[in-house]
Order: C-alpha cells, then structure tokens, then sequence
C-alpha cells in the first residue's frame, strides 16, 4: 500500500517509472489506483525471483515520499531501505510527530542535508515515517542519528556523533585493508 496521491509518481509520465521498475528487476506491477495496494509478480524469466523484494522496497521508498531517480538507487543490489515510524515513539500524537519532522528536516533542509552528507544516505521525511536509503553501514548510522534527534538531542551533538562514528569506520576498514595485505604478503614469503 502506498498513499494515494503518490501513485501518479510510481507509475510515472506514460508509465516511465513503471516500466523501469518491471524491466529491469522482471517484475509485474499491478497497481490499484482507487486503493493505493500494488500487487508485485515475478514475471517467469526472471534471473533472480528475490528482485521482487528490491521492487517492494522501491515502490515503498517512492510511497514515502522519494522521487524515482533518488529510488532507483536501490538497483544497485549494496543499497538497502529502512523506514522508522513516529507512531512507535509518539502514539497518535500528531503534534509531536510534525515538531518531531521539523526537528529532522531543519530550516530550509538543512538539517536533513546535513544528516544525509554526514552518513552517506538519503533520507526522506512523509507524514508519520522517516526513510533512508543507503548501504548497511550507513542505513544503521542514519538511524541512530535519527533516533538521537527523535529523543531530543541537540542537532550539534548528533552530528559530532556522526563524525566520530565516521572516523572510526574509516580507521576500521583501513585496518582491515592493512591485515588483508600483511595476510596477502605472509602467502607469498
């Protein structure tokens, strides 16, 4: 299910979005415009059947508020898609849910510019949820940011978090390219 007024933005102008979606994941997309619901079938040449589950994220991605070419990133098979729900953290309390996405988009997007640079992910914020679109790694440190902010945290300690987390990835995979050649290395000798 997607809301309403974004399935003209799924099916795209003269169906571009569409066809995109079931060509190059060989899927079928049955899309009820009345209800919102979007039926998704592997069509029986399919290379790879679990393409379906990439096409179910995309759809929802779309849904939740990102345009098609933001979407299509999740092609690319390293790109992973998570939504948080305000309703788990505030209920039904509309007003802390819109203080809440005023809070994570910041003045003029500036907030979510700058969450989106730090982590390396695209974020989108719709009503009740906020999504991100991004690799694993990234996918987790957006959601932790967004969770500090979510609880109140001030917008500079997120982002010092995300810088010291972002170092410490880095010298996480520096070292593990330095193991690997030092391992690469004692095969040879």
């Amino acid at each position: 299910m997607i809301p309403r007024e974004r399935i003209g933005v799924l099916v795209g102008p003269k169906g571009s979005v569409k066809s995109t979606i079931e060509q190059k994941l060989f899927v079928d997309l049955k899309i009820d415009s009345e209800s919102g619901s979007v039926d998704i079938g592997v069509k029986p040449d399919s290379p790879d059947p679990s393409a379906a589950l990439r096409a179910k994220d995309m759809v929802m991605a779309i849904g939740r508020g990102f345009s098609p070419p933001r979407a299509f990133s999740l092609f690319n098979e390293d790109m992973t898609f998570d939504i948080i729900d305000l309703h788990d953290y505030f209920g039904k309390n509309e007003a802390e849910i819109k203080r809440v996405d005023g809070r994570i988009i910041g003045k003029e997007g500036k907030s979510r510019r700058n969450l989106e640079q730090l982590t390396g992910t695209l974020i989108s914020v719709s009503g009740h949820t906020v999504s991100v679109i991004g690799t694993f790694e990234s996918v987790s440190m957006a959601k932790d940011a967004l969770e500090k902010l979510i609880e109140g945290r001030q917008h500079n300690t997120v982002y010092k978090f995300l810088r010291k987390k972002r170092g410490q990835l880095k010298k996480e995979k520096a070292l593990a390219l330095w193991e690997g050649s030092v391992a690469e290395q004692k095969k040879k000798s």
